[in-house]
């Protein structure tokens, strides 16, 4: 299971906008007050399970792309990978992605070039708690390996935005990730996390613009994925307000071997509406 809290955002204080992706001693911080306690009309619920429950009845083997894509896989196991070699739709292939605030590129991590900028960020004292790898640039070179040398399903990226390297990304398959174990995990959903790697960029907003932006790109690359899946620790409520406005719901509580955690689902079919 990669990392606990990315560092993203909401508006929020700075010094209080930590990371959201998996670390034991979460950091609290930040002022999003009720951000958990979030009261969502009768409606609203209605309206998720009679389009889960539409998704599930028109598994018809189409694959084709609007709300329905994908509907077949639903039948599939959880651990079925899609056809062909690239469990992630060839993520080096998704970019560039027009944010809020302006264009984006994952670009997939390159030890040698990129594991001095990733290693510093790791090393900010509001990172440390939740992604853990605070120390030489070993240990986050040692995690990023794991992935690179893995079978796809999770790929470490650097977003560089406008030209400039600012953030550290991990997409993931959740359903082929240890955190399916932990919630009722469908075929081909997609896992973020996020790393805001400079304190500057960090509570104007800009995790939201990004979150939206590359959890839609995901939705649209990736027509076997009906959602988009994030677990920030529950604590840290200024990462789980960014992807509440970042057009994610709160969909339960999850108790991870790390953390408390917050299912954030991004929905294909909600997702006009969020």
């Amino acid at each position: 299971m990669a990392p606990n809290d990315a560092s993203t955002d909401a508006g929020i204080d700075p010094a209080a906008s930590v990371s959201t992706d998996t670390a034991p001693g979460a950091h609290p911080g930040g002022d999003s007050e009720d951000t958990l306690d979030l009261r969502l009309p009768e409606e609203f619920f209605a309206l998720i399970a009679a389009t889960e429950e539409a998704v599930i009845e028109a598994g018809d083997g189409g694959g084709g792309g609007g709300g329905g894509a994908g509907t077949a896989t639903l039948t599939q196991p959880a651990t079925a990978p899609p056809s062909g070699d690239d469990l992630l739709d060839s993520v080096v292939d998704w970019g560039p992605i027009k944010t809020a605030a302006g264009m984006l590129h994952l670009v997939p991590v390159r030890v040698e070039r990129d594991l001095p900028l990733i290693s510093r960020w790791m090393n900010d004292p509001a990172v440390t708690a939740f992604w853990e790898l605070a120390g030489p640039p070993s240990v986050t070179e040692e995690h990023v390996r794991s992935q690179l040398d893995g079978d796809g399903r999770s790929v470490p990226c650097v977003g560089v935005l406008d030209g400039t390297p600012m953030s550290y990304w991990e997409i993931y398959r959740a359903d082929l990730d240890p955190l399916a174990r932990h919630y009722p995990a469908r075929p081909h959903d997609t896992g973020i996390h996020l790393l805001i790697g400079d304190v500057a960029d960090r509570g104007r907003g800009l995790g939201s613009a990004l979150l939206r932006a590359v959890a839609d790109c995901a939705l649209d690359r990736r027509l076997a994925c009906a959602r988009v899946i994030a677990e920030p620790d529950l604590r840290n409520t200024p990462s789980v307000a960014a992807f509440l406005s970042a057009g994610f719901r709160f969909a339960a509580e999850v108790d991870l071997p790390a953390k408390q955690a917050a299912l954030m689902v991004r929905d294909r079919a909600l997702r006009d509406l969020l």
